[in-house]
């Protein structure tokens, strides 16, 4: 089914657990993302920026998204990722997806507020899902600059108010996260994330995931992380495998044989994250399953 990033993190509440958020560089990856979602028994968030939906085109982006989710029968969201544009954003909600990210986080904090409210009064007035962001998360990816040493950290108290402000569905915070870490892994400030969790009540987001450790999953999730990111091992794996077969081919050999395996190791990344994000071992947060 094709669903809302609101829908898919009220699961993730439920089953104390994450969803993956995994972008897509391009059409190809999207069929196997998909169906290592369905092979796991989990929701996807299928997330892409301005310039890969532009790249497809929004309304193809769309019709692929639906119609993988309802021949595969697994719950999909598709999220653009770290919009910053109204009109892109307006784009992408007329086109179909279901979810969009304003990231007003570069802004003053008054502003981020009014410009992500006006969002979310466009976006659920049509039922879609909106991800607001405060605080500054360093690093380097596709629409994405910011110096390390201009990181800010969110507040737990600058996000209460933001979230009060805005009605924002889910808010990324910065918590020591990177977007682009490949090489090497950050130490996130999970202290700082409880505080947030204390004192906001709706999902919180990851990005940057692929700089995380993967032993510090179980803590974010317990800690209210219901969207987590991954781009950067997508990209760099798929780009790896592709440069391996296509150094090796014919060059009348169908470009198939060539695509396939690179988006074979992104079902495999994707299934192996999934797995994680589940959160096997904790238990559900049965207190706070709402009665039918």
């Amino acid at each position: 089914m094709y669903k809302t990033l609101k829908e898919v993190t009220q699961v993730a509440e439920d089953l104390n657990m994450t969803i993956g958020a995994f972008n897509a560089h391009n059409l190809e990856m999207l069929p196997e993302m998909i169906r290592a979602a369905k092979e796991m028994g989990s929701p996807i968030i299928i997330q892409t920026s301005i310039d890969t939906a532009k790249y497809i085109g929004y309304p193809v982006v769309v019709a692929v998204a639906k119609t993988l989710a309802d021949n595969e029968m697994v719950d999909v969201v598709l999220h653009l990722d770290h919009a910053k544009d109204f009109d892109e954003i307006k784009n992408a909600i007329d086109a179909g997806y279901s979810s969009v990210m304003f990231d007003g986080s570069a802004l003053p904090f008054k502003e981020n507020i009014a410009k992500t409210k006006a969002v979310v009064q466009y976006a659920h007035a049509k039922g879609i899902s909106v991800e607001g962001e405060i605080g500054t998360i360093g690093g380097t990816e596709e629409g994405i600059s910011v110096p390390l040493d201009e990181e800010m950290y969110t507040q737990p108290e600058d996000a209460v108010q933001f979230v009060k402000e805005t009605g924002v569905d889910a808010l990324a915070v910065a918590i020591g996260t990177n977007h682009g870490q490949f090489n090497s892994k950050t130490d996130v400030k999970i202290p700082l994330l409880q505080a947030i969790h204390e004192q906001v009540t709706i999902p919180l987001v990851v990005h940057g995931g692929t700089g995380v450790k993967e032993e510090d999953y179980p803590e974010l999730i317990n800690n209210g992380i219901r969207k987590f990111n991954v781009g950067t091992e997508l990209l760099v794996s798929w780009t790896q495998e592709a440069i391996d077969s296509f150094g090796e081919t014919e060059v009348n050999k169908s470009l198939r044989h060539n695509v396939i395996p690179a988006n074979m190791k992104t079902k495999e990344i994707v299934k192996h994250k999934i797995g994680l994000f589940m959160n096997l071992n904790e238990p559900m947060n049965i207190g706070r399953i709402k009665n039918e």
